[in-house]
């Protein structure tokens, strides 16, 4: 069976069920998940579905604009693995702010259940929070319809009117040499707010962006308290003997397997 006839099935199947897993899609098109990972992850480029933890999901089921869908679906895996280990790291009836990153959004699906109260100016964070355990607070401002988040001088006014227990952001780049970086001027206030007014600070951050420096550099890297990371590098290893701590999903592994 060719990939344009998996196709029309794959959505006949998802446009059916709303969600399905690539377990179940792998059983029914009596193929390998491999295979059917590969498929999704041309149906997730061309924004076709969404990517899930699993599986996919109806684009408009998720309520979140093509564009970010598509963006927060982006390497899957290694956010899923980051946001775990984040999530570990909250204590009922803390007081969170959660930036508008893609990476920090798939955080949503592990805290859903959680007596907690998020801040955010992210407006994906809020669909994706509404009706559970949570209690929102959405930062004021005004809405960049490209990122679907609220930014200006009136919302990191709102930040600074709060206290957080933590903060979860996420960054273009990052390095020992000059710290935190974006590609754009933008969230830059936004995550600095954050920063000031949460005791810990912590950032989200796929090992891809370790070591490297974008356009805008905002902050130096000892405003960071924890990095949370998919895989432990020659570049993690340098930012944890700055005296930050870095959390590594493939060490918390290793280490989980042997016992310690």
């Amino acid at each position: 069976m060719n990939f344009q006839k998996r196709k029309n099935i794959i959505l006949n199947i998802l446009d059916e069920r709303g969600e399905v897993t690539v377990k179940e899609l792998a059983d029914e098109l009596a193929i390998s998940e491999i295979t059917i990972r590969r498929d999704l992850t041309i149906l997730t480029a061309d924004g076709l579905v969404y990517r899930t933890h699993g599986g996919i999901m109806k684009v408009e089921l998720t309520k979140i604009p093509f564009h970010f869908a598509n963006k927060a679906a982006v390497n899957v895996e290694e956010k899923d693995n980051i946001c775990r280990l984040a999530a570990k790291e909250i204590q009922e009836n803390d007081i969170i702010f959660m930036d508008c990153g893609s990476t920090v959004f798939r955080l949503c699906q592990f805290i859903k259940n959680k007596k907690i109260h998020v801040i955010t100016n992210s407006l994906p964070v809020v669909y994706e929070l509404m009706n559970s355990s949570v209690k929102i607070n959405l930062i004021g401002g005004e809405i960049d319809p490209e990122r679907q988040a609220v930014h200006g001088r009136i919302a990191e006014e709102h930040i600074r009117r709060y206290k957080a227990d933590r903060a979860f952001i996420g960054v273009d780049g990052i390095s020992v040499e000059n710290g935190l970086s974006a590609f754009s001027e933008i969230e830059a206030g936004i995550t600095l707010a954050m920063f000031a007014n949460s005791k810990i600070s912590y950032l989200l951050c796929d090992a891809s962006k370790v070591g490297q420096d974008k356009y805008f550099r905002f902050s130096p890297l000892d405003a960071l308290d924890v990095m949370i990371t998919n895989k432990k590098t020659p570049e993690t290893d340098k930012i944890r003997k700055k005296g930050i701590k870095v959390i590594a999903f493939d060490e918390v592994e290793k280490a989980v397997k042997s016992g310690k």
